[in-house]
């Protein structure tokens, strides 16, 4: 470039990109290992209970008899939100299943059942 010279034992520094960023290892960060787990464990677990939280809405679909409080675009987005995500994890992880993979199958399916009661209860 004009203007700009460097020295023959100067490198210039690599353009910033997604491979090249890192961050430097001190003792006060985790290893990068142990945060993925840890991130891991912490997507598994509350999505998990997530799934369990479904079950109030449907109880108390099934206990009035009436839902008409509930959006069934809504459930029918959220089912298909869990289902294609389960689809995009199994294929980008070389179509193998594992973890998140399982929690969105459970939440695309607890979704569904959700649906149903609305919908069983609308006819």
């Amino acid at each position: 470039m004009p203007g700009i010279t460097t020295s023959p034992t100067t490198k210039p520094n690599p353009p910033m990109n997604a491979t090249t960023c890192t961050l430097p290892q001190t003792a006060e960060r985790l290893p990068r290992s142990a945060y993925l787990s840890a991130l891991t464990w912490a997507f598994t677990f509350f999505n998990a209970v997530r799934v369990l939280a479904y079950l109030p809405t449907v109880w108390a679909v099934v206990q009035s008899g009436d839902s008409s409080q509930h959006s069934v675009w809504t459930w029918i987005t959220w089912a298909g939100a869990n289902a294609t995500m389960a689809a995009w994890l199994y294929e980008h992880n070389g179509r193998r299943a594992n973890k998140a993979v399982a929690v969105n199958v459970c939440n695309a399916t607890m979704c569904t059942l959700t649906l149903l009661t609305i919908v069983a209860h609308r006819l």
